[in-house]
């Protein structure tokens, strides 16, 4: 079941609702008449043919701490998301709504943990297990979602070094895992005494479980993503001093070349938008769908501004679902959603 919260004000919706109809309307209806929210600023011509015109942002639940990592599990029909303050991974499905599927999800020890303890980014690799980057516990896990069986760290250190905070993550066909390491999760962020890293890295975890850091000169790595055909990396910066997405080139040993930007500070400040980037992703055409400031920023391969999912405040991560056009927005307190026409690779 949903935290509860009496009531909720769903910015420019106009509405005061109880949290628990969110969950409740899943439950019982079967066409669900979600509580919507923001806008979609249209920029480009271009944008029409990803997302309808008359597309809305449905909130699908609320009461969260901080709502992060969503990841669409396709053999189950259901979606995945990290509460990163609460230490929890909850389910939701259209049918029951929000509940609990973990916790802890990031945090196993007895003493207090600061205030993102939990896991963050979450992602399904090729044997079809949990891939969660893990706050408290600073690592990254595998969990199979059938079959049985518990958690197996993929990478905790790097040269006898544990990690700041794994934020985000992605599984490669080939086998490898590549994520960023912020210091986000730390009790005092990078003040922290318990630091043993340095830099604030972008890291693979090879087939073979070997850990190399392949970027290291990002002040704030944040959200990760591939390209559909696996050969670019995409990495997103939460710095608000210095917001960018990089392209790195993925070369055939799993390593990277050299970073391109795709999209910066004078991109957002053309569009009057100011802060950081969060999580990303592409859809099969390479557009590349970026939380960011106020929303999600949609844009094209070559980075060009083309219009911006407007939910109108902190918006962490998304997550293609359903068929593959339905895009999962986790923003805030809230989990939402907007049907789109383009398709997630």
């Amino acid at each position: 079941m949903l935290l509860y919260i009496p009531t909720i004000d769903l910015m420019n919706a106009n509405l005061l609702i109880p949290v628990f109809l969110l969950a409740a309307a899943g439950a019982s209806a079967q066409t669900p008449n979600y509580p919507t929210i923001g806008q979609i600023v249209r920029a480009d011509p271009r944008i029409d043919k990803l997302i309808p015109k008359d597309a809305k942002i449905d909130v699908l639940a609320t009461g969260f701490e901080w709502s992060e990592g969503p990841v669409w599990i396709k053999n189950g029909n259901y979606l995945l998301f990290s509460d990163v303050p609460a230490n929890t991974i909850y389910k939701w499905t259209e049918k029951e709504g929000c509940r609990p599927f973990l916790k802890p999800s990031g945090y196993t020890g007895l003493l207090p943990y600061g205030d993102e303890p939990g896991s963050n980014g979450l992602t399904i690799d090729a044997q079809g297990r949990l891939i969660a980057c893990e706050h408290g516990d600073r690592r990254v896990t595998a969990m199979p979602l059938s079959g049985g069986g518990g958690k197996k760290t993929l990478a905790d250190t790097f040269e006898g070094k544990r990690f700041n905070s794994p934020n985000d993550v992605v599984a490669h066909s080939n086998g490898s895992y590549y994520f960023t390491d912020p210091p986000y999760g730390l009790p005092r962020k990078e003040k922290d005494p318990t630091r043993e890293i340095d830099k604030f890295g972008v890291y693979r975890v090879a087939p073979n479980g070997n850990v190399s850091r392949l970027v290291d000169d990002l002040t704030r790595p944040n959200g990760i993503a591939l390209s559909p055909d696996e050969k670019t990396l995409y990495v997103a910066q939460s710095d608000p001093e210095k917001p960018v997405i990089m392209a790195y080139p993925i070369q055939a040993d799993g390593a990277i070349g050299k970073g391109t930007m795709i999209f910066g500070p004078d991109g957002l400040k053309k569009q009057g938008l100011q802060g950081g980037f969060d999580g990303l992703k592409l859809d099969r055409d390479g557009n590349i769908w970026t939380t960011g400031p106020g929303g999600v920023l949609v844009l094209s391969p070559k980075g060009e501004f083309l219009g911006h999912i407007n939910i109108g405040g902190a918006t962490a991560n998304c997550a293609w679902g359903d068929d593959g056009s339905t895009l999962y927005i986790t923003a805030d307190m809230y989990l939402c959603r907007v049907r789109t026409t383009a398709k997630g690779w």
